[in-house]
């Protein structure tokens, strides 16, 4: 009888489980710095995102966070209650709705980008900055 070798994968270097741990490190050290301010790390992105370029439609907005529409209704209702964005008419588009910065999601750029900040220098903290470089380079050829 040839009985075949089993093989076992090597948990602790696959691909998929070390994104799944750097991810869950990377939001318990966002949810650590951004305590104070009741928001999560998918919002801060579209606030993020909002700062960049403000008044873009919901669908620009999903396409560049990678969310899809349905959660994206979810969290820009959310920010809405909060007094951080509004949902404007589109002067071109009477289906689509431009996703507007209020004064108060505004303000929060200078306050929020340090902590953000912060927050990345933690998470990458044992890289040199080469290494956080060619990271970001790999996972955005794993994304696309």
């Amino acid at each position: 009888m040839n009985a075949k070798k089993k093989q076992h994968m090597d948990m602790d270097r696959n691909v998929g489980f070390l994104l799944a741990k750097a991810y869950q490190r990377a939001c318990v050290i966002f949810k650590e710095e951004f305590e104070a301010y009741d928001l999560t790390s998918q919002q801060f992105g579209l606030l993020g995102f909002l700062w960049q370029e403000d008044g873009i439609t919901q669908a620009e907005l999903s396409a560049k966070s990678q969310i899809d529409r349905t959660t994206m209704g979810g969290l820009i209702d959310r920010l809405e209650k909060e007094g951080l964005l509004v949902r404007r008419s589109h002067p071109e588009d009477r289906r689509a709705y431009r996703i507007c910065l209020t004064e108060r999601g505004k303000a929060l750029q200078p306050e929020l980008t340090p902590i953000a900040e912060a927050a990345q220098l933690k998470f990458t903290a044992k890289l040199d900055p080469q290494e956080v470089e060619t990271l970001k380079s790999l996972l955005e050829k794993i994304r696309s």
